[in-house]
């Protein structure tokens, strides 16, 4: 008998009956539907040189000294390289002495004309042969100013392409120089965005990452209406009413650029990018919280990403309604929930 008595209490202890489990009711954030007559979509942003150019001589030679070095700043008008001008120099020379001689012969043939020893005709011939000089001495002038390359305005050295001693062709580039002081601000804009850029209803801001606390108002300048890498569409904005005495932008800077754009879809609400549940599938949903607190799973239909977090809803939902925002991954359908603050 002594043996039975644990055998006797394993069996009593496995057949008890376990309780019921509870319907444990799920603790939910929310937050209300809201109407928006608007979209703010935000862009990332690069400041862009407002004056870059590279030069280049328009002659082929031997570079005899690029004074300057890559970040220098320059003065317009000052030296950035300068070619071998020695055979310029000598077309040059060459070119002054056919054009003296050509007006010495001339002024010779006027006073013959006097006399009537030569004709009008050899003295037309002369003029000719005046004009024809005069313009290749000044070619050749040009060419020789054509050896010095300067700034054509105050800025900063970006690069040099070029060493001393070096041989070029014409057109080849030897320096490059920017502006050091940027109003112009450059994105990248997805296609849906292209008819609303000139809009005048379309308002433009932009906020850089050294002044989050600041945003600079901003206008289009450009953007391109076709894209032939798949990548977007280039937009340039132009800062307005910017002290660019406190505030040193300088091409390079990152930014945000932020668009508003307005919209006649009265329909149109925005919740909180946390609201939206989207299980495998492709599809997007939103629990709606009734009046008896219980979620019921709604499909929407999302539009862009706006400010603050938050998202477009173009169809599916009203304003007013209220969404989980919490905790949408754990919810069932038809569940009670409590909604905290």
């Amino acid at each position: 008998m002594r043996r039975l008595i644990p055998l006797l209490l394993l069996i009593t202890t496995c057949t008890h009956k376990q309780p019921d489990n509870k319907i444990v009711t799920q603790i939910v954030k929310c937050a209300t539907a809201e109407a928006v007559d608007y979209t703010e979509r935000d862009f990332a942003a690069l400041s862009t040189a407002d004056d870059a150019v590279n030069l280049a001589f328009k002659i082929a030679g031997r570079v005899a000294d690029v004074p300057v070095a890559k970040g220098q700043s320059v003065r317009r008008g000052e030296l950035l390289a300068e070619l071998d001008k020695r055979d310029v120099e000598l077309q040059v020379e060459a070119a002054e002495a056919t054009y003296r001689e050509a007006e010495s012969r001339l002024k010779r043939g006027e006073r013959l004309l006097e006399h009537n020893a030569i004709s009008l005709q050899e003295v037309e011939s002369l003029k000719s042969r005046v004009a024809q000089a005069r313009s290749a001495y000044e070619n050749a002038l040009d060419l020789l100013k054509e050896t010095r390359i300067v700034a054509p305005f105050a800025g900063v050295v970006e690069r040099v392409y070029v060493d001393t001693y070096q041989r070029v062709a014409s057109g080849e580039t030897i320096v490059r120089i920017v502006n050091p002081v940027s109003t112009t601000i450059g994105f990248t804009a997805p296609e849906n965005l292209i008819t609303e850029l000139d809009n005048p209803a379309t308002h433009y801001s932009v906020i850089f990452d050294a002044w989050p606390e600041v945003s600079f108002e901003a206008k289009i300048k450009s953007f391109a209406r076709t894209s032939s890498d798949a990548l977007g569409f280039p937009v340039s904005l132009r800062l307005i009413n910017t002290d660019t005495s406190r505030y040193k932008i300088s091409p390079g800077m990152t930014c945000m650029a932020r668009v508003i754009t307005q919209t006649s879809d009265s329909t149109t609400v925005a919740v909180p990018l946390t609201a939206i549940y989207a299980p495998i599938g492709g599809k997007d949903y939103v629990w709606v919280i009734d009046t008896e607190s219980r979620v019921q799973c709604r499909e929407v239909e999302l539009g862009g990403v706006l400010t603050r977090g938050l998202v477009e809803v173009r169809k599916g939902l009203h304003a007013g309604e209220i969404v989980a925002t919490a905790g949408v991954y754990k919810l069932t359908d038809n569940q009670q929930v409590r909604i905290i603050e």
